[in-house]
């Protein structure tokens, strides 16, 4: 019986903590663990790595102490092991591969001498349409998670109705590397697998741009360029702030008005939204606003880590979990450089013949986000804040309860753990008037939870980090 309850008290401990802590979180960090013995109130429990334990230790540990002491008594105690690692050879999956989409080939009106008069009647050109969709971008290579999930949802609603629902245009924009043009093209993928009889073209607005200058400057052709758009029943245009020339968007407003009067879908992206692109006429603005708008967020932790097991597995390599940990908790901003990342350091094991560590990892991404974030520092962001808020750093740092105070602190502490490398929840804490490790990690948390569902706090975060990191554009 004796030797039961050790895994009688754990599985009790994660009742409760499962509880507390937000499913994706538990699945990541408590299912892996495993009670191994218990000897008076000392339980000792076996995690994957050596990585794994600092994690818990540093993001967990008040929980791990309260839900002991809770099952055990005040004189609960815990005890880690470190599960031994296997030497064997990493296993090798299959990349996955996917079909290119093709369009069919269609017909548009071209005349023989410029613009045409009221008896010039056109001919009929058939054209072969690239649908410049990369198979790779498909909803099976995504990973979901709060910061895409409503994109996703409404990208996989539009693929089953093109230009047959509410969302008619989709407007998705975001800083870069969040997966705009993943989920834009994989609309487009969807739409031809279910409907391959549609024309879908996806164009970025630069290339759009350019051949409208071609079609006026150099061809004197921009009737048949109007006529080859107007034949699209899917149109998705990346990067959308870039269609600033007058000209581009006058051709682009008519081609809006035909596609959008006989249902066709319309599907844009970019670094802004709407109402901040600038050199944009407000008619065209407008129509941009009709459909609907979604914000792509920074992925959290849980989406970080699932992107990196999914790319993983279309290189055909399995890493271990603690290489996967370290890279998703030490690379926050975006998909982008977290793929860059993995790649790196694939890519570095084998040319080298050296196994993927978590020391080669911190290596690799020393070299992409060191610059980036080496200039930041405690300071800074709490300089950043007291602007922002307009208080004096005494009064950031002092104990006061006013409830701005409070918010500002606990922003604080949430910029340095996000933004700085490398910076322990002791270092914040003792950086913001001798906090304690507990009482930075309660206002990370806070922090976090306030975003999800108080507009206004999110923009204060939003306000602050923009401040502290400027967009690139």
């Amino acid at each position: 019986m004796a030797e039961e309850r050790y895994k009688m008290v754990w599985d009790n401990c994660l009742k409760v903590i499962s509880q507390i802590v937000e499913p994706q979180h538990f699945n990541t960090w408590f299912k892996p663990i495993r009670p191994v013995a218990m000897q008076d109130s000392t339980l000792e429990i076996e995690v994957p790595s050596e990585f794994f334990r600092e994690y818990l230790e540093e993001w967990y540990l008040d929980v791990l102490k309260k839900t002991l002491k809770r099952e055990v008594g005040a004189d609960a105690k815990l005890v880690y092991r470190v599960r031994p690692v296997a030497v064997e050879a990493p296993l090798r999956y299959p990349v996955a591969q996917g079909n290119t989409p093709v369009n069919k080939t269609i017909s548009i009106p071209v005349y023989q001498h410029g613009n045409p008069g009221p008896f010039v009647y056109p001919g009929l050109k058939p054209v072969e349409v690239n649908p410049q969709l990369n198979p790779v971008y498909c909803f099976g290579n995504l990973v979901e998670g709060e910061c895409n999930k409503m994109g996703i949802t409404a990208g996989e609603s539009i693929s089953n109705a093109p230009g047959k629902t509410a969302f008619n245009p989709l407007f998705l924009f975001g800083g870069p590397g969040l997966g705009k043009t993943h989920i834009a093209q994989a609309i487009g993928i969807a739409i031809k697998e279910k409907y391959p009889e549609l024309v879908v073209l996806y164009v970025p607005a630069n290339r759009f741009k350019t051949q409208y200058m071609n079609a006026v400057n150099v061809n004197n052709k921009l009737t048949d360029f109007l006529a080859f758009y107007m034949k699209m029943d899917v149109l998705i245009i990346d990067d959308i702030q870039e269609l600033s020339s007058p000209g581009a968007q006058n051709a682009f407003f008519h081609i809006f008005n035909h596609l959008h009067q006989h249902g066709k879908q319309l599907i844009f992206t970019s670094d802004r939204p709407p109402v901040e692109l600038e050199k944009f006429e407000e008619r065209l603005l407008s129509r941009l606003k009709w459909g609907l708008s979604v914000e792509l967020q920074k992925p959290d932790f849980a989406t970080r880590l699932a992107m990196l097991k999914a790319r993983s597995f279309r290189e055909g390599v399995e890493l271990d979990d603690d290489v996967l940990i370290f890279l998703a908790t030490r690379i926050t901003s975006n998909f982008r450089e977290l793929e860059g990342a993995l790649i790196s350091l694939i890519a570095n094991a084998t040319l080298a013949h050296k196994p993927v560590t978590v020391s080669l990892a911190e290596k690799i991404t020393d070299k992409i986000i060191g610059e980036q974030k080496n200039d930041l520092s405690i300071d800074k962001v709490q300089k950043a804040v007291c602007e922002y808020f307009n208080i004096t750093r005494d009064a950031l740092l002092s104990k006061s309860r006013k409830r701005q105070i409070v918010q500002a602190r606990q922003i604080a502490m949430y910029m340095s753990r996000n933004l700085i490398s490398n910076c322990s929840l002791a270092t914040i804490g003792a950086e913001i008037g001798g906090k304690d490790h507990a009482t930075v990690l309660h206002a990370c948390t806070t922090v976090a939870d306030l975003m999800t569902f108080d507009k206004t706090f999110k923009q204060y975060v939003s306000d602050i980090e923009k401040m502290l990191v400027p967009v690139r554009r």
